[in-house]
């Protein structure tokens, strides 16, 4: 099929290549004139725009116009298409980490001029160009189908990795649950490496344990492959730091769980854990320290 992707990051990008490796036309637009330059000059299926006018005019009826934009633009990228002329029954697919009850209102608000909108939960990353993406896929049966043989050539296999999980805001939905659940996994790695690491008088090799643990352990995944090949390039991690951003999805998780009233202390502390990483001197440690030498004269630390 033909189609057209805006935004051309490190997944929108990855995201062409597979699409035009599995034969498809893909018309792409960046707000960085040389990205969507680069990808037609590698691949001959691909067109380069460089307006969204001429985006629109390049594609058959009913056009399906892919977003992979971060979530706070993807309202500015519709009205965009809207003002420069797409028609009833054309497509928009939002693949990125958008909040699911502004899908379900992208959805709704587009439905008043027969135009039809997906929202898919993408996930795979950098990897996905090489192993396919996970598509979690919200909207109508009809507008499902249109974006379907993309689906297929996008998942890691036709009928494998990809499915229409519900109505409008599912696909984002079950993309936010799945983010939550990552939260919740990688900080339980995180955990149990750092005290493997701290067992000094053990001298344990932190990368035989995770290659070991890669072979018919009940934790092996791609998370541990992951872990596997950051030790293998440096065993203390030194290059990193210990501060860890979110991106969103993991609040979205937790202020649903909390709406819903279904209890979600592991993935809720993750989120957590990832806040107190941001914190060089944390206040709450000083009034526990305060408490603690008051109540029971225990050694405290000196401020740096």
């Amino acid at each position: 099929m033909k189609l057209a992707l805006i935004g051309l990051g490190k997944m929108g990008a990855n995201m062409v290549r597979r699409l035009a490796a599995d034969g498809h036309e893909v018309v792409v637009y960046d707000v960085d004139e040389a990205l969507a330059a680069s990808l037609q000059a590698s691949l001959g299926s691909v067109t380069a725009v460089s307006n969204i006018t001429d985006l629109i005019a390049a594609l058959p009826v009913p056009r399906a116009i892919w977003l992979m934009v971060p979530h706070q633009f993807v309202d500015e990228s519709i009205e965009s298409l809207l003002s420069h002329g797409l028609s009833k029954g054309d497509l928009i697919i939002d693949g990125g980490n958008s909040n699911f009850n502004l899908s379900q209102q992208r959805a709704e608000y587009l439905n008043q001029s027969g135009i039809h909108f997906v929202d898919s939960g993408t996930s795979g990353g950098i990897w996905g160009l090489e192993n396919g993406y996970s598509l979690m896929v919200g909207g109508t049966k009809q507008a499902v189908a249109i974006i379907q043989p993309a689906l297929e050539s996008l998942a890691p296999a036709k009928d494998k990795g990809w499915g229409h999980v519900g109505p409008s805001g599912a696909g984002h939905y079950v993309k936010m649950v799945h983010n939550g659940i990552e939260y919740g996994m990688m900080q339980s790695f995180a955990e149990g490496f750092e005290m493997l690491d701290a067992k000094q008088e053990m001298h344990l090799d932190l990368l035989q344990v995770s290659e070991i643990w890669q072979h018919g352990s009940v934790v092996r995944s791609w998370l541990l492959d992951l872990m596997a090949e950051a030790f293998a390039s440096d065993k203390s991690l030194s290059t990193l730091s210990d501060y860890v951003e979110d991106s969103g999805e993991g609040r979205w998780t937790v202020h649903d769980s909390i709406d819903l009233g279904v209890p979600t202390p592991v993935l809720t502390l993750a989120l957590q854990m990832r806040f107190r990483s941001r914190q060089q001197n944390s206040f709450s440690g000083k009034v526990l320290n305060a408490m603690r030498a008051g109540f029971g004269g225990h050694r405290i630390h000196p401020a740096d």
